[in-house]
């Protein structure tokens, strides 16, 4: 079924044709329906598959018939999301569905004055993104009415949870009608999130696309056994083999980021960074560059793995393995989205090795190693015009991390 047989305002099958979206993902064709009939959706997709326009494109048509019906005025809609950058992005997303229909969205969310939120606010929205705290925030100054708001989405309500937001989600509830229609949205599923789901919607449409598998078709991914000291080196060779690649290569602390950047830099790699330590405008920067391809490699900690949709990422590194087996499946998901194919790659030390086995456990299988003969690794060490200053590289890492600890001390 193409998108143009469905029954939605001519604005937004324009819209979308100008997006070449020609046929909806199997999200999109089993959310779709459900939603613009009113029924509450717990829908639950690999990451990549278009579960923001599953929700936005019926979620657009119906505040256009609201409007038509004399509804004008009043937030409609809340999108509630765990950070900034996936807030940022769906906002985009809704922007490009409503096009030209009259319909307004916005979004606040925190590290960033709330002055400009506040004006706009003022004039008038339909549909809000909001993150938890900034939306409370400004509710609490009497900046946002959420008396009016007939559809809830909570978007990567899996996260929202790990982040601690259910005290917010569930105060939410409070200041919004009880006739409301309730939508979740996630890429996984636990006991959880399902008795989250079942206390705050009424008789859901449940929608669970390739249950069993938490990884998308499209993505070709495996891990290669690298020496920690040594990956630098490897990710070098990516890089330099690859060089009109898109590159994502996610770390796992806020200061490997900044370390491995500072390895790059020695062999004249220009990389980006973005992690809880940068300012938004900085993180806003950084992902608008590369998402232009003006540079081609982004270190990334966790705070880039959920829902942000970089396109044409080609490759993503799981640079270190993640602690939690979950991010795993969302890291490597930035890649291989909608109909594209991508591919991941994951550089394993001895002392990951437990992080690994938890992640097949996670994925229900493990993942394929890619081979590494020792010619071809010593090669990769000879390769890097970094190679010779191993031994300093070493003293600079041990005296950073000196430092970091003595400051967290403090």
């Amino acid at each position: 079924m193409k998108f143009e047989r469905y029954n939605i305002s001519p604005e937004i099958k324009r819209n979308i044709a100008k997006l070449d979206w020609k046929r909806p993902t199997d999200i999109q064709f089993k959310s779709i329906p459900p939603v613009m009939k009113g029924e509450d959706v717990l829908a639950i997709a690999q990451t990549g598959t278009g579960k923001t326009a599953a929700f936005a494109i019926p979620i657009v048509d119906k505040v256009i018939q609201l409007k038509k019906k004399g509804f004008k005025d009043g937030i409609k809609c809340l999108v509630m999301v765990p950070t900034r950058e996936l807030a940022q992005q769906i906002t985009q997303v809704f922007l490009q569905i409503g096009k030209n229909t009259r319909v307004n969205t916005m979004t606040v969310f925190g590290g960033v004055t709330q002055d400009d939120q506040i004006t706009q606010l003022q004039k008038g929205t339909d549909i809000l993104v909001a993150t938890p705290g900034r939306m409370f925030d400004l509710r609490s100054q009497g900046h946002i009415d959420l008396g009016k708001v007939k559809m809830l989405v909570l978007d990567e309500a899996d996260h929202m949870l790990d982040l601690g937001f259910i005290k917010d989600i569930r105060d939410v509830i409070k200041y919004i009608p009880k006739g409301r229609q309730t939508l979740f949205y996630s890429a996984t599923i636990d006991e959880k999130i399902k008795k989250l789901a079942y206390s705050l919607v009424t008789n859901p449409i449940r929608i669970q696309i390739s249950p069993k598998d938490p990884i998308s078709r499209n993505i070709e991914h495996s891990v290669a056994f690298v020496e920690m000291d040594h990956k630098r080196f490897f990710l070098e060779r990516m890089v330099t083999e690859n060089p009109e690649s898109k590159i994502l290569a996610f770390v796992r602390t806020k200061v490997r980021a900044e370390r491995v950047q500072k390895a790059m830099e020695r062999v004249n790699i220009k990389s980006l960074t973005i992690h809880g330590d940068k300012e938004q405008r900085e993180r806003q920067s950084a992902l608008a560059t590369f998402r232009k391809g003006e540079v081609k490699l982004l270190i990334a900690t966790d705070v880039s793995a959920r829902g942000i949709d970089i396109p044409n990422v080609d490759y993503v590194i799981n640079y270190d393995l993640p602690d939690e087996p979950e991010n795993y499946v969302h890291r490597i998901g930035r890649t291989g989205r909608g109909r594209q194919k991508g591919q991941a790659l994951a550089f394993c030390s001895d002392a990951e090795k437990p992080l690994l086995h938890a992640i097949h456990d996670y994925i229900g299988k493990s993942i394929n190693t890619l081979e590494i003969g020792n010619a071809d690794y010593q090669e990769t060490l000879d390769l890097s015009v970094d190679a010779h200053e191993d031994w300093k590289t070493l003293m600079r890492d041990f005296e950073d991390d000196a430092k970091n600890k003595r400051k967290k001390k403090k």
